[in-house]
């Protein structure tokens, strides 16, 4: 008899080993196919416009996105301590006159759940109730994903920033690429249990 029920036992832990590995492949393969690989078209404006720090392309795409007046100001989050405002300006010279005016940055955000919570006090300080999120497009299910928890009443808009070395491989065969949407994956899932745990917003 008990035999029997170590074999039962076994068979149970074994089973749920399995489960547990589909869903966590079959929700990889769900994370990915979320993952835009071609640039997206916006088809509304917003009263805002962030972008969180990371792949070099994200500020330039959010800047224009503002000189097309999709927003009203843009908010950098997640920008180093010792960075000015005149140095991101200079690496853009066309658009210096909306440092001046329309661009705030934020350098206390450490990771995307403290870009979610500053994103959080710029939006209440200004009174927008839309914003257009600018970052990578592997970043970008994670970042909505924070920006929702923290902002249930405001609209959201994503533009995913895709870099060249996506659009001209796919996933599946660059190794590279493949370890930074596994490990995004993780940090995705990491993300969402955190948020069931502490399910109050900041």
């Amino acid at each position: 008899m008990f035999s029997g029920l170590v074999r039962w036992i076994g068979f149970l832990t074994i089973t749920a080993g399995l489960v547990a590995a589909l869903l966590l492949t079959g929700g990889f393969f769900w994370f990915v196919w979320q993952i835009k690989t071609e640039e997206v078209s916006l088809d509304r404006n917003a009263s805002g416009i962030v972008v969180l720090t990371g792949a070099p392309a994200r500020i330039p795409d959010a800047i224009e996105l503002l000189a097309a007046d999709r927003g009203k100001r843009l908010l950098i989050t997640g920008v180093h301590h010792d960075t000015r405002a005149a140095e991101i300006a200079h690496l853009m010279p066309l658009y210096s006159k909306y440092f001046t005016c329309c661009v705030d940055l934020d350098r206390s955000a450490l990771n995307t759940f403290g870009n979610a919570i500053e994103t959080k006090r710029w939006a209440v300080e200004h009174n927008f109730n839309s914003l257009i999120i600018v970052t990578s497009n592997w970043h970008m299910p994670r970042a909505m994903a924070e920006m929702e928890h923290q902002m249930p009443q405001t609209t959201l808009i994503p533009f995913p920033v895709v870099s060249e070395k996506i659009k001209a491989n796919p996933w599946w065969s660059n190794g590279e690429t493949m370890r930074l949407f596994i490990s995004e994956y993780l940090k995705y899932l990491f993300a969402h249990v955190r948020m069931r745990i502490d399910p109050d917003t900041t």
